[in-house]
């Protein structure tokens, strides 16, 4: 039964919730709500990320990301040829001069994902805005499948969406930056099967997972020549702001992971630790009577 829902607060509520909810069923949660609160389906569906999908153009027999920035109605937009599966005949795309850039970004950053990822899927999706100006989205996908049933596997999914204003020979740029990461590791060698050691039973389903999303918005104004100019301008802030978001997780989500495991269960004696700390003590007390004499 649909849930007619009142007042401006419904989206925040919506989204508010999905922050709550268990990052790796998004597509669930997302599917629920939409079914929940119909009538703010188009909106939610617009505010709120989702794990990017692969599709195959069918003119070209190259693949390319689906998501709400390149989907009209229940068709998607290929950035390779131009067209929309399924088929739709006045399907929204970009002028003739964006769609000439478009082209140029997603060779850029083709050879972007190459250098950085070594595999994956990226697309370049441009749109013209009713001020002069335009936006774009440039989407980025990587999957890690498991060689075992007991290897790890994973995907990182990058959503950039920019706006641009140009401004004489200079452009005024808006990056907002999402980053969607999935690590799922530690399954059972063998199927069916149960360990078991002391009072902890390890079964094939058990594994750690390691799942979120992080946002990040930056600007910056920068000097434009041509139209090229803005692919050079656009990837500089996409590469900086991806090397710092990678950094961020690695150091202070996983790195807080790893110290509470340390605390949990240490690799080293507890008596060794504990040598060690009444040496350091031992040593900084010499050194402050020394300082004192």
């Amino acid at each position: 039964m649909a849930y007619q829902a009142e007042g401006a607060d419904t989206i925040d509520s919506m989204l508010d919730l999905m922050r709550r909810l268990p990052p790796t069923r998004i597509e669930e949660n997302v599917f629920a709500l939409t079914q929940l609160v119909p009538d703010s389906a188009d909106e939610f569906l617009g505010s709120v990320d989702q794990p990017l999908k692969t599709k195959m153009d069918k003119a070209t027999g190259r693949e390319y990301l689906t998501c709400d920035y390149n989907r009209d109605g229940d068709s998607y937009r290929s950035p390779w040829s131009n067209e929309y599966d399924p088929p739709l005949e006045d399907g929204t795309v970009p002028s003739t001069k964006l769609r000439k850039l478009e082209i140029q970004a997603n060779d850029a950053f083709d050879s972007y994902r190459e250098m950085y990822y070594e595999g994956g899927v990226s697309s370049v999706f441009l749109w013209d805005l009713d001020d002069g100006g335009f936006a774009g989205v440039v989407l980025l996908k990587k999957i890690l499948k498991p060689q075992s049933a007991s290897a790890p596997s994973g995907s990182w999914d990058s959503i950039h969406v920019f706006e641009t204003a140009e401004r004489g020979r200079h452009a005024h740029y808006k990056l907002t930056s999402t980053v969607m990461l999935q690590m799922v590791a530690g399954k059972s060698s063998v199927e069916g099967e149960s360990k078991k050691v002391g009072e902890w039973t390890k079964t094939a389903e058990d594994n750690v997972d390691l799942s979120g999303s992080m946002t990040r918005q930056a600007e910056a104004d920068a000097p434009i020549s041509d139209q090229s100019s803005h692919i050079v301008n656009v990837g500089r802030m996409i590469e900086d702001m991806e090397i710092k978001m990678r950094n961020l997780l690695q150091e202070v989500y996983f790195g807080k992971t790893r110290d509470i495991v340390f605390d949990l269960r240490s690799v080293e004696s507890l008596e060794k630790q504990r040598r060690q700390r009444d040496l350091q003590k031992e040593l900084v007390g010499m050194m402050n009577r020394n300082k004192a004499s």
